[in-house]
């Protein structure tokens, strides 16, 4: 069920969904139709962070569909429901946790990590992340995204390590998030950078974090990484320049786009 190819390839680069109208004429050519915009994805990246499941998680039987459209070796990481994260707010996380995970295996061996996403306004509970975490089969891969500082203490990371979950490091939440290792694997979501057009990141900033990537994961180890600046189409471009960044610095990255197929728009 879980993905063999991810446990081998080092660096997974991607984008946070794929379905955006604005990148018609820009990253998918303007005659594409939309039903075959995932094959297209996924002709030219090798993962994808579904997101959209945090608004409403599909049926199993739309997840067997997007794996028979995919490709062997594809990866999907799956953002957990909002129901488990902003509803329940990690409360009571055993029925949650088991339907996204009888829905998610639909994707067969695509099925990539789960990401949890905690509230911004939800403070630091190690005893609630602990007992969600237990919540996922032993061989899931759960990443948590934590945006309130009161998370980032010793307890939390214990649980994050005991239980071999990663913390997610997002870059442009709305607080700084530690570097922490404290996985075996990585997990990192790339949201607003400062380049120009607004949100696409500049080439300094994709240079630092492909070294502070290779710093902190041997070329063993797999990280996931998604950019989720949809913006101008800077999210298929900026995956394609941080994977190049990544190779400089000694990573293996995953198939990108050529340079011709990412386009900034305006």
């Amino acid at each position: 069920m879980w993905n063999k190819i991810a446990l081998e390839m080092p660096l997974l680069v991607g984008t946070s969904g794929w379905h955006y109208k604005h990148w018609k004429g820009g990253f998918y050519p303007s005659g594409l139709p939309q039903k075959q915009w995932l094959g297209y994805y996924a002709d030219r990246f090798e993962t994808v962070e579904l997101n959209n499941a945090f608004y409403r998680l599909p049926s199993k039987e739309a997840f067997e569909q997007w794996a028979t459209a995919l490709p062997d070796g594809f990866v999907v990481a799956v953002k957990a429901s909002r129901y488990l994260t902003h509803i329940r707010r990690l409360r009571e996380p055993k029925d949650p946790v088991r339907l996204l995970v009888e829905r998610s295996v639909g994707l067969g061996d695509k099925l990539g990590p789960f990401l949890l996403q905690l509230p911004p306004t939800l403070k630091g509970d190690p005893d609630a992340l602990d007992a969600t975490l237990k919540a996922f089969p032993s061989k899931a891969r759960v990443a948590v995204e934590m945006r309130e500082r009161s998370w980032f203490n010793e307890d939390c990371r214990r649980v994050l390590e005991r239980r071999r979950a990663a913390i997610c490091l997002a870059d442009g939440g709305p607080v700084p998030v530690p570097a922490w290792r404290t996985a075996d694997w990585g997990y990192v979501r790339f949201h607003w950078g400062k380049g120009s057009p607004d949100s696409c990141y500049g080439d300094t900033a994709l240079r630092t974090w492909a070294r502070k990537l290779a710093g902190l994961w041997s070329t063993n180890e797999t990280v996931f990484a998604y950019f989720n600046n949809d913006a101008h189409g800077c999210a298929p471009r900026d995956a394609r320049r941080f994977a190049l960044a990544a190779r400089k610095s000694g990573l293996e990255p995953a198939r990108v786009p050529d340079s011709s197929e990412t386009p900034i728009t305006d």
